[in-house]
Parts: structure tokens; sequence; C-alpha cells
């Protein structure tokens, strides 16, 4: 099967299809027996996948407005896990949370309007002037989804290296893995993500054997202009990754001379099983969950105690309490904890992009801003492709009050990663609030795949600000009543006054004027004025 740009928009993996215009489930070309309820089940489990969804939040979304008891719910989703379930393994794809909901675990399932065409899509992205290529993940032959992670670990490791050189534009691991376990058309790649050359290939892990074949591809023409297989221990991964970037480099036109610069893939570790614990790891800090989040940090402990001098271990480290940090979710580690691994990381390998650009969110969160854009830039000149870092600096410009240069740094991310997750989104919008274009905020807004509470709450300002009060009012009433849920989820208490709930995020503003602006935008659309979370009276 062509992959097309609508479907990769919407991350296929597998049969299955979400019609949200019909509210039905397709395995292949034909619908299953799924009612509506139920697909609406399965459809916030998707938009929230890898999260805890509680029970309230399903049945809102199935029973708006109704009380129903939990029967009907579960019933529901034992009925969406049958018909999961004739595919391997697809019944344990929803996980039960006892006493708080569930949780979708399985692969990416689209969920499309009508006829496979999907929400928001976008026209394709114009060729840069540099030399521009994507990595596609890797195929792992004879390797089921869940251990998949060691090619997917790799092939970030060739991009981050590539990404390195100021001379080529390479597009960022989150688009390029869109494509991950699909039959592509090499040309269409090409236009979907605005590249003219394409890397792909196979690795096949055998005990303690590596098999790697690659290739590379003129998007354009469909023509292979280099192709190569390697067999080595697994010891000699690093250099074969390492060979894979200069080869490439030395294959693209004009880019002979950067071949014998020493770019690419230093020796991280040499402890292998360290490696491993630090791909996996990684694989968990994506899902950006508490849970997820504590149990990446262990095995980059883990990691960490196999070889003190593994630098990503500890920058990984200090990237879960920064996530958790920026996710206001309660932790026993502190910007103490975190400071002292970046450190570390940084001590061992100073020339390392993504150890600056954790180290610069840091010093913001600490309130060391001096710092923090120093670490910033030096982040963005040893990876000058880095979008995540690129993205993250927008939203931090935001906080500083630089919302002009903020958009600048967004747009750019966002051609890196044209399949942009829902977070460049937010931080998109939040500048574009700052910069008071509230119409263009919403309309960025809804571009993303599925909206979190701060997005809800940012919509409902944007509404109150061009006086669509009805509008403001629903996305104040979603914002308020999932933030609430947040606080119970998390242990903490309710605030008196619902305004309350936004003054965290408001506090990240050094201006005051940029402060009042963003909570001034939730008063309008009625926060503070009536309790709207748990207590709140019902007429």
């Amino acid at each position: 099967m062509v992959l097309t740009r609508r479907m990769a928009k919407a991350h296929q993996s597998g049969p299955f299809r979400v019609d949200a215009q019909s509210e039905s489930l397709f395995r292949g070309a034909e619908p299953t027996a799924l009612g509506r309820r139920a697909v609406a089940l399965l459809r916030l489990l998707l938009e929230r996948a890898g999260e805890p969804v509680s029970k309230e939040a399903l049945i809102e979304a199935a029973w708006p407005g109704l009380a129903i008891e939990d029967g009907n719910l579960t019933v529901q989703i034992a009925a969406v896990r049958r018909v999961l379930g004739e595919e391997a393994n697809g019944a344990s794809w929803i996980e039960t949370l006892p006493r708080r909901g569930y949780r979708y675990v399985g692969p990416p399932i689209p969920i499309v309007n009508g006829a496979g065409t999907p929400s928001h899509a976008t026209s394709a992205p114009a060729l840069p002037e540099k030399p521009s290529l994507a990595v596609l993940p890797f195929s792992s032959p004879g390797v089921g989804f869940k251990h998949a992670y060691f090619a997917d670990g790799m092939v970030e490791d060739i991009i981050t290296a590539l990404s390195r050189f100021k001379s080529l534009f390479v597009i960022a691991r989150n688009s390029s893995f869109v494509y991950k376990g699909k039959t592509v058309d090499i040309k269409l790649v090409g236009r979907e993500l605005g590249v003219r050359y394409v890397v792909e290939g196979s690795v096949r892990k055998t005990g303690n054997k590596l098999r790697v074949a690659v290739q590379l591809i003129d998007a354009e023409s469909g023509y292979q202009l280099w192709s190569e297989r390697y067999e080595r221990g697994l010891e000699d991964i690093f250099a074969v990754q390492d060979e894979i970037a200069r080869a490439v480099v030395s294959t693209l036109p004009g880019r002979l001379e950067d071949a014998g610069r020493d770019i690419a893939i230093r020796k991280q570790t040499s402890n292998i099983t360290a490696y491993d614990l630090v791909l996996l790891g990684n694989e968990q800090w994506r899902r950006l969950n508490r849970s997820a989040l504590a149990e990446a940090r262990e095995r980059f402990r883990a990691a960490a105690a196999l070889d003190p001098n593994y630098a990503r271990a500890h920058a990984n480290i200090a990237w879960t309490i920064v996530c958790e940090a920026f996710l206001e979710a309660p932790t026993g580690m502190t910007l103490g904890d975190a400071l002292r691994e970046i450190e570390t990381a940084l001590d061992i390998d100073d020339d390392d992009a993504w150890s600056h650009g954790v180290f610069a969110q840091v010093l913001f969160l600490r309130r060391e801003d001096d710092r923090a854009e120093m670490h910033f830039n030096r982040a963005l000149t040893l990876n000058p492709n880095d979008a995540d870092v690129a993205a993250v600096f927008a939203n931090i410009l935001v906080y500083w009050g630089r919302w002009r240069e903020a958009l600048v740094w967004i747009e750019m991310a966002k051609r890196l990663n044209p399949f942009s997750p829902n977070l460049y989104h937010w931080y998109h919008a939040l500048a574009l609030y700052s910069g008071r274009q509230y119409q263009n905020a919403i309309r960025t807004l809804k571009e993303a795949r599925s909206l979190h509470c701060w997005s809800h709450g940012l919509l409902a300002a944007c509404y109150a600000e061009i006086g669509m009060r009805d509008d403001a009012r629903f996305e104040l009433n979603r914002f308020a009543k999932e933030r609430h849920l947040e606080l119970r989820l998390n242990g903490e208490p309710a605030p008196a006054n619902d305004l309350d709930l936004a003054r965290i995020r408001a506090e990240r503003y050094r201006n005051v004027g940029d402060r009042k602006h963003f909570l001034d935008g939730l008063r309008k659309a009625g926060l503070g004025a009536t309790r709207i979370g748990p207590g709140a009276k019902r007429n």
C-alpha cells in the first residue's frame, strides 16, 4: 500500500482507522460493528495515547451530559477490545487502570474525516536551497512492535549526526517516523516532507551480531545513489552509524568536502546494556505522562550506574525532571537534581547539542534567563536542524516577551518537522496570542490532532478577546474541567478560586503586562467569575 500524505499525517499503523465523520471504526475497507459510543471512547483514548484517561472523561465523551453507571462504560470498552482483538495482541492495546480509567498503549490508529481525508491537511512544503534529506525509520525483520526500539534508536542517532551539518536540511525524527512500518513511495515522501533525498534501511540484531542494510535515494527521480551492507559485532554500532552518516554526506552533490569532518556519532558508551537502557527510556518518556517519565528516569539511572561517563544518560535524567516541571506534575525530584545531572553531562561532553538544550530549560525554570538563552544559542549552533530545541526556544521567547522572534523560530521548527507534534501548535498559538493575533491563534490551535486542557484555555481566551462569548464559555468549561481532573489525579487540592487554575502557567511570563494579558483573556471568558469545577452549583 502506498502511504498518502493524508494517511501519513494520521500516523496509520495496521488495518484500523477511525472515521470521525461517520463515527465508525474501519478495518481495511470494511466498517466494523462498533457502535457510535464505543467509537467515541476509542477516539478519546487514541487522542491521549499513552496517557491515563479517567472514567469521567470517557463517559463525557460517549454520553455527554448524561449520568450513567460505570457498567455501561465497561461494556463498551469490552466491545472495542473484541474488535481490536482481531489483530494479534489487539485486545491488550487498551489497559485497565484500576479505580482510575483506561490507557491506550497499542500502535497508532489514524483518525480521518470521511474517505481517508484527514483533519488539518496542509500543502506540501517547498524544497530548501541547501541539500535536504529525511532518514526514514529502518525496518526490523522478525522483530515485534515492542522491540523495534533498537532500530529506532539507531536511526535517531544517525539523524542527530546528520543534523549537525549546517550545510544540510534534515527532517526531524517525529516527521520521518510517521512512515514507520509502511511501504512507501519515495517520490511521495519527498514531496510530503519537502526534501530531495531519502535514507532508508533495515536492522537485524541477533545476539551480539548486527546486520544493517542502508540506501540513499534521490526522491525526485527515485534513483538509488548509494547503498551498503554492514555485518559487525554489536559493540561496533557507533562505528556503523558513523560510517553511514559519512557515506550519506559524501554522496550528496556538493558535499564531498564534508566527508572527512569529525561530525558524527562520537562513541557514547562502551557498555551496550547501558545504551539499550537509554533507548528503552527514550521510548517511554515520549509518552509525556507522570508514570512514563518516572519509568524512563529509572532506565536512565540504571544506564548511568553501568557507565558513569555516559553523558546522554545523565542528560536524560535531567530531561525527565524538566518535563515534569513543564507538565506541572508533582515529583520527588527537584530542579537542583536536574542541575546536577545536566552539569555532569556537559562536563563529560560539552559539544552535545541535546544537553545544552536541556540545560537551557533547567536554567529558565530556575529564572536564570541570560544563561538560559546562551545555552539555547549553543544548542542551535551545534545542531541547527534540531526542531524540538527551536520549538521550545520559541515557547520560552514568548515568556520573555519576545513573541515576534518566537514566531520566526516556531515557523522554522514546523518546517523541519512538517508533521508537527501538538505542542508545536500550542507554542505557535501562544506567540500569536501575545501578538494579539487571536483569530490566527484559533486557527493554529485547530491544526492540532487533539487539544490538551491548556489549549482549551487559550482558545477560551482568544474567543473572549474577539467577543465570541458562547465559544469562549464552552472552551473554558473544557479547560476548567480537565484542569480540576489533573489536580485530582496528581493528589492536589482544588483552588478556592478557579482563576488560580491558570496562575501557575501565568507565572512563567517575566513581564507583568504579558502575565496580565494572559489572565485577562481567561477572566473575560469567565474564569474566576463563578465556580466551574467540582463543587460548582448547577442550575
